[in-house]
């Protein structure tokens, strides 16, 4: 039993039973706060601790899904294709928008871990929390980071951009297809971006888009912004 419960395909087929699970309630209950993935990350800790099994073995497992991390990204492509003529039209400012987004991401993480006393190692793995896992995780080695404190981060920062997003447009007034997709693709990744694509097809569109322009923009900047500050 404790053989198999250490397998690494152990640690594959909780990660997705949970997930459903997750779907599940998120579908039949439609609660912001009971986003899909923030459920499984619950029940994986809970059943871990249940059954004592080996985290080290849990991670094999874990491992083997986020090697489809990158690839599954691509999948994002397709609502892309479909707005193409949109994009080609607001190119300028959608840059625009997302470059800001991204350095006003990572200077005010710098400065608020600066605020509350981290040290230069945590702050590191903080400053690439809005841009997708798998570039996050370069970024924060290439910067100096702890890469698994900055999955942390950048889970949290998307579970918290998928159930707060509707609510701050709501409150805000923002009701542009475009900006909404582009300020949940900057800020939330691909966590978010499930959110903009229940909100609209432009918007899932727009969100994917922000997903690889502000992980290039991060990935290129951080470096640099770093070594400045």
């Amino acid at each position: 039993m404790t053989e198999l419960l250490n397998s690494p395909m152990t640690g594959v087929l909780i990660s997705l039973l949970c997930f459903e699970l997750g779907l599940y309630i998120y579908h039949k209950t439609k609660i912001p706060f009971f986003n899909p993935l923030l459920i499984a990350i619950i029940l994986v800790i809970f059943i871990i601790k249940l059954f004592n099994i080996s985290l080290d073995s849990f991670n094999i497992g874990g491992n083997l899904i986020s090697f489809f991390l990158g690839p599954a990204t691509v999948v994002l492509a397709v609502p892309l294709y479909h707005k193409l003529d949109l994009i080609k039209k607001y190119f300028a400012p959608i840059l625009l928008g997302v470059t800001v987004g991204s350095i006003t991401a990572m200077f005010s993480i710098y400065y608020i871990s600066k605020l509350f006393g981290l040290n230069d190692e945590l702050t590191f793995s903080l400053v690439p929390k809005s841009i997708t896992t798998p570039i996050g995780i370069e970024v924060s080695k290439v910067i100096g980071g702890i890469p698994a404190i900055t999955v942390a981060a950048i889970i949290l920062t998307g579970i918290i951009g998928a159930v707060i997003s509707p609510l701050v447009c709501k409150v805000f007034k923002i009701k542009n297809e475009i900006a909404i997709g582009i300020s949940i693709g900057t800020a939330a990744h691909a966590i978010g971006t499930t959110k903009a694509i229940e909100m609209g097809e432009t918007e899932g569109a727009m969100s994917s888009l922000a997903i690889g322009i502000a992980g290039i923009i991060t990935s290129v900047l951080a470096p640099i912004l770093i070594s400045m500050l």
